[in-house]
C-alpha cells in the first residue's frame, strides 16, 4: 500500500472569522474543526504521518487537549507567516521514506473518504490532483478596489475552485519550494508551486459538503450539515 503524509497549516489567524474563538477551536456537534478535519485522516491506513503547522505560542494540547500524544503518527511545527511558508515548514518535517504529501485545510471538517480516496488515486495514477468544483458564477477580471472598471469576462466552463486535499510527490513539492520564482506570501495554492514548475496538476470532482469554514456563515452551514446528517441517521 502506498503510504502518505498529510500537511494540515493550522497557523491563520482567523482574521475573517469574527468571532472570539479560533475558528479551527469552534465545534460542529460537539467535536471541534480541526479534530473533525483531522479525524478524517487519522482513520487512514494509508496515512503514515500527519505534520500540523500551528501559530504562534500554540501547541499540541490546544488542538488535542488530554489526548495530545494520543497517535504516534502525529508532529507539530511552528508555522510561517504565511500559508506556503507554513506548508514548506511542515513538508520539511515529513520523512523522505514516504513519496506522497496530501495538504488539507484544516478549517475543512467535512472531508469524506470518498472524496480522499478519489484524490489520492488520482495523484498515484497522474502525479498530483485536486478536488474541484466548477465556478458556477460570472467572473469578471477588474483591477479592485471597487469600484473598478471591467477589463475581461473569464470563460465560466474554464474556471474551477479548488478544494483541499491537495496531493502530490513529496520530491516534486519540495523541489518546487526550492525553485519557486515567486515569494511564498504570493502564493495562494499548493499545486500553484508545481504549475509554476512546469508539473502537471489534474483535477478530480470535489463535494460541496468540503467546504472551508472562513466565515460565521460557513460554520453555521457546517453544523446544519452535520444535523442534518444525524437526523436522516435516526429517521
Amino acid at each position: 500500500m502506498d503510504q502518505f503524509a498529510v500537511i494540515m497549516p493550522a497557523a491563520g489567524r482567523s482574521a475573517r472569522f469574527g468571532g472570539p474563538k479560533n475558528k479551527l477551536f469552534e465545534e460542529i456537534a460537539g467535536v471541534t474543526v480541526f479534530r473533525r478535519a483531522l479525524d478524517a485522516f487519522l482513520r487512514r491506513k494509508d496515512v503514515a504521518c500527519i505534520v500540523i503547522a500551528t501559530g504562534p505560542g500554540q501547541t499540541s494540547a490546544d488542538f488535542l487537549g488530554e489526548q495530545s500524544s494520543a497517535d504516534s503518527r502525529l508532529l507539530f511545527t511552528p508555522g510561517g507567516s504565511s500559508r506556503a511558508e507554513s506548508v514548506f515548514r511542515a513538508l520539511k518535517r515529513v520523512p523522505e521514506t514516504i513519496a506522497w504529501v496530501a495538504v488539507h485545510d484544516a478549517a475543512r471538517p467535512l472531508v469524506s473518504q470518498q472524496l480522499i480516496d478519489r484524490t489520492f488515486a488520482a495523484a498515484l495514477q497522474h502525479g498530483a490532483a485536486v478536488p474541484a468544483l466548477a465556478v458556477p458564477w460570472t467572473i469578471k477580471q477588474a483591477a479592485g478596489p471597487l469600484p473598478a472598471k471591467v477589463r475581461r469576462t473569464l470563460p465560466r466552463q474554464e474556471l474551477w475552485a479548488m478544494q483541499t486535499p491537495q496531493v502530490m510527490r513529496r520530491s516534486d513539492l519540495f523541489n518546487a519550494y526550492e525553485r519557486c520564482p515567486l515569494p511564498l506570501e504570493q502564493v495562494t495554492d499548493d499545486v500553484q508551486l508545481l504549475e509554476l514548475a512546469g508539473k502537471d496538476v489534474w483535477l478530480v470532482e470535489g463535494e460541496e459538503r468540503n467546504l472551508k469554514i472562513t466565515t460565521q456563515t460557513d460554520l453555521q452551514i457546517a453544523r446544519m450539515l452535520v444535523a442534518a446528517d444525524k437526523n436522516q441517521a435516526t429517521a
